[in-house]
Parts: structure tokens; C-alpha cells; sequence
């Protein structure tokens, strides 16, 4: 089943700056996504809700929105994300 796939301004942005060959790793990857292929893990403590895909030494971060589509939320290189995309809650979460 393909679902739909949102992507955030974020991850439009980021993809834009790849090179060529990740940008096309980064496309095929989503297009898997959309049939919940790859290599997908559920996240847990602050960010349990959400769930990762690796791409090589890329994670993007995506939540299952509950009319069933996948909402692409964040991306970055792995060492980076978990503590970016944190902050970045806990700013939302302030106001």
C-alpha cells in the first residue's frame, strides 16, 4: 500500500543542498517509505511517536499522521540529528 508522503520545509530544504548520488539515495529511500520499506525503527523516551529511517549516514525523522500518511519532519546527518531535532521540539514546545 502506498501511502502519501508530507514532506516538512526542512527536509525539501536540506535534500536540495545534497549532491547528486545522496539526493538520489534520499529519493529512492522515500519512495520505499511510502510502502514501509527501509530500514525503519520506532524512537524512544523524549521522542517516542516518532521513528527514524537510515540512510546511510542520513536519519530522517517521520511521524504516521492519523489519516494514515507519513509526515517526513526532519533530517540530518546521523551523529547531529537526535539532539537537533530535540531542541527544535522542546522550542515548539515552549512557544
Amino acid at each position: 500500500m502506498k501511502r502519501v508522503l508530507r514532506l516538512s520545509p526542512q527536509v525539501i530544504e536540506f535534500a536540495a543542498r545534497l549532491a547528486p548520488d545522496p539526493r538520489r539515495a534520499l529519493k529512492h529511500a522515500l519512495a520505499g517509505l511510502r510502502e514501509d520499506r527501509g530500514d525503519i525503527q520506532p524512537l524512544e523516551a523524549n521522542l517516542s511517536g516518532y521513528h527514524r529511517l537510515r540512510i546511510g549516514k542520513f536519519r530522517i525523522i517521520f511521524q504516521y499522521a492519523k489519516d494514515g500518511a507519513i509526515e517526513a519532519i526532519f533530517i540530518e546527518e546521523r551523529a547531529l540529528i537526535y539532539d537537533v531535532f530535540e531542541a527544535e521540539l522542546a522550542k515548539k514546545m515552549k512557544g
